[in-house]
């Protein structure tokens, strides 16, 4: 089957950064000579701004592919880095997280206090009798002690595994074994969506007897959070409550220096095979990619700026951008426990409002499920203080583009607009906000220092105007160093399609422009044939948003006997058209807009009208249940999703 992606969808507004924001940027234009004169040398002076106890003479040892080495003779510590330099230089007094509780409860956090408490944690963990190179569990709310988890186990060399609180006791049990877990940090439970949901319960059932595997054999302790005030059980002698160990502990506390290639953290992800992948990255390479990406990408000037980066830390989003990138730099962030529709719809412009928001970085779901409630909900809110926007997690669709910019940021905040992975550490394409010209949808442009190419199966570059393969061509600091306890299922799932080349496939399909900008088209997997014609999900997506009574879009390829596979598009509807229009004959008229926007061969075969759509709880469409649907089959596997029961709901409507 030919990998050109056709390109049907065309994008002609454009948005220069103003003149005042261009003059003041952080990042300028002459990042891109200096990393293309000499990309390891570039890479070497951004890890320079971070403090290393032993500076490093080596910067890239690729001797071994696809096994990488950054700064490999280096020695430094990550939660130093992260915190004592920050206090050593005169600002511990700067608040580092502004947490806001889902209940209103809140709480300011400064540098000083977080290192504090960060040393207390690493002295509790030693004397459980963890060291460098073991493994801690987290499984905990959105909440200040998960920060400090985390940084304490980097602080003594520790792998930190974080598991997303919402995950099940059975996908819990799964990570904490393969990662030999030897301590569980937890909390009774969090609130969410205006009720407490436990957490402790979870732990105890994985840690028992699931599915007659016997109990758990690698944790030998599990530290609580009381948060929630719910009701536990408790194992003496197994069980610690976090406000009577910590406190108690030594703030005394010097954080050693570990090699560069220290693993830091492995994070696990969904795996083809059932079986979940658990991503290692290691220290100075990843904390230099985030760090530089974070300062340049979202033009951050730590001493005014606060930044809101709304990823749980259980995502790749929230370890890079809520933890070591935003710390790293000495940035003031908020932290917020909850959802974005509790206890009220404006929830999010209200903190905005209240903490005085100066960067968003946010998923396109969530601006989406905003459009779909309307812009009288934020226009309640005074949101003048954000001065840039992001976006994160999935192509966003122009159109949704376009209403962040007007409704949350004013018609003339710059958005930046991130390609990335839980492989690949931090933001590899994206737009410099005082530097490019932005276009609703793109990513456009590669990093400075980073090296993307599209092509065909073959490997070979498509040129401009046409869609293929993303591939990364060259290695970038804050790259995956394996999966874990599996080096064969590395380089299976990840190299071996252009081993040949060296290419690290990244599993997305992408066009280039006639200007040579990257046009995410989402998972090659969701990428349909149409009599013929290889048609993005992406592309159809964004002309459906386009209409003035979408919200939302999913679409999926089904078997058709007479063309291979027809398009099935199925949509939610804004509540703003549904209070002046029937549903009735909607569907019918969309058909007909997709064909008039991006052509016949795209039109879908069927629309359906849904109140929801199946999401993972990090926002992303589950298009392979929605495939279920639209060919007769029983639904999948739903076990990731946010919510079951919406599957029940959609099969009913389209019966």
């Amino acid at each position: 089957m030919s990998s050109q992606i056709d390109h049907l969808l065309e994008e002609t507004r454009r948005f220069a950064p103003s003149a005042e924001f261009a003059a003041q940027a952080v990042a300028t234009a002459d990042l891109y000579e200096q990393a293309a004169a000499d990309r390891e040398g570039f890479w070497a002076a951004q890890a320079r701004a971070l403090h290393w106890h032993t500076p490093f003479t080596e910067v890239l040892d690729w001797s071994n592919p696809p096994f990488a080495r950054w700064f490999g003779d280096g020695e430094l510590n990550v939660a130093y880095n992260c915190l004592d330099r920050h206090v050593e230089a005169g600002n511990g007094d700067r608040v580092a997280l502004l947490w806001e509780g889902e209940p209103g409860d809140s709480r300011a956090v400064t540098y000083a206090e977080l290192t504090e408490e960060v040393k207390r944690v690493a002295n509790v963990l030693i004397g459980l009798g963890v060291a460098a190179g073991d493994r801690v569990a987290i499984y905990l709310p959105m909440i200040p002690e998960a920060v400090a988890a985390m940084l304490a186990c980097a602080r003594i060399g520790a792998v930190h595994s974080v598991v997303f609180g919402g995950f099940s006791a059975d996908s819990l049990r799964s990570r904490i074994d393969d990662a030999g877990a030897k301590v569980v940090i937890t909390a009774d439970g969090g609130h969410r969506k205006g009720k407490v949901s436990a957490l402790k319960p979870a732990v105890d059932l994985a840690l028992g007897d699931r599915g007659g595997l016997g109990p758990q054999q690698t944790v030998e302790h599990v530290l609580v959070v009381r948060r929630g005030g719910n009701e536990v059980d408790w194992t003496p002698g197994r069980d610690l409550w976090w406000h009577d160990v910590v406190p108690a502990a030594s703030a005394e506390h010097e954080a050693a220096a570990f090699p560069a290639e220290q693993p830091l953290f492995i994070l696990y992800t969904s795996g083809t095979t059932g079986s979940p992948k658990g991503i290692l990255h290691t220290s100075g390479g990843y904390l230099t990619q985030c760090t530089f990406t974070h300062r340049n990408v979202f033009d951050l000037r730590p001493e005014t700026d606060v930044f809101w980066c709304t990823a749980d830390i259980g995502w790749v989003t929230g370890h890079s951008y809520v933890v070591y990138g935003p710390l790293a730099n000495g940035a003031t962030q908020v932290l917020y426990e909850g959802t974005p529709d509790t206890p009220h719809p404006g929830r999010w412009w209200e903190i905005v409002q209240k903490y005085g928001v100066t960067i968003l970085y946010t998923a396109p779901t969530a601006i989406r499920s905003f459009m779909k409630i309307g812009r009288k909900i934020p226009r309640r809110f005074d949101l003048s203080s954000l001065r840039l926007l992001g976006s994160v997690g999935e192509p966003i669709n122009p159109e949704a583009w376009m209403w962040y910019r007007r409704i949350i940021g004013g018609k003339t905040t710059p958005i930046v607009d991130t390609w990335w992975q839980t492989e690949t550490g931090a933001i590899m394409v994206s737009a410099l906000p005082g530097v490019t010209e932005t276009k609703p949808g793109s990513a456009q442009v590669p990093l400075p220092g980073i090296s993307v190419d599209v092509v065909d199966e073959d490997g070979t570059h498509v040129g401009n105007g046409n869609g293929g393969l993303l591939v990364i061509t060259e290695p970038w600091p804050s790259m995956l160093r394996g999966i874990w306890g599996d080096p064969e299922r590395f380089v299976a799932t990840y190299w071996e399609k252009f081993q040949r080349l060296g290419y690290y496939f990244a599993g997305d399909g992408a066009r280039l422009d006639r200007d040579g900008d990257v046009w995410f088209l989402g998972r090659v997997d969701d990428v349909m044939n149409v009599s013929g014609h290889r048609l993005s999900t992406t592309e159809i997506e964004s002309a459906l948003v386009g209409n003035e009574a979408v919200a939302e879009a999913a679409v999926v390829g089904a078997s058709d006997e007479t063309t291979g596979q027809a398009v099935v598009a199925f949509v939610i509807v804004k509540e703003s058209y549904l209070a002046e229009h029937s549903p009735e004959g909607l569907a019918g008229s969309l058909r007909l807009w997709v064909g008039e926007q991006i052509g016949p061969i795209a039109r879908p075969r069927d629309v359906y009208i849904v109140g929801e759509l199946p999401k993972t709880r990090s926002g992303k469409i589950m298009r392979r249940l929605l495939r279920d649907v639209a060919e007769g089959r029983d639904i999948g596997d739903t076990t990731t999703l946010a919510d079951a029961a919406v599957m029940n709901v959609i099969s009913a409507q389209v019966r």
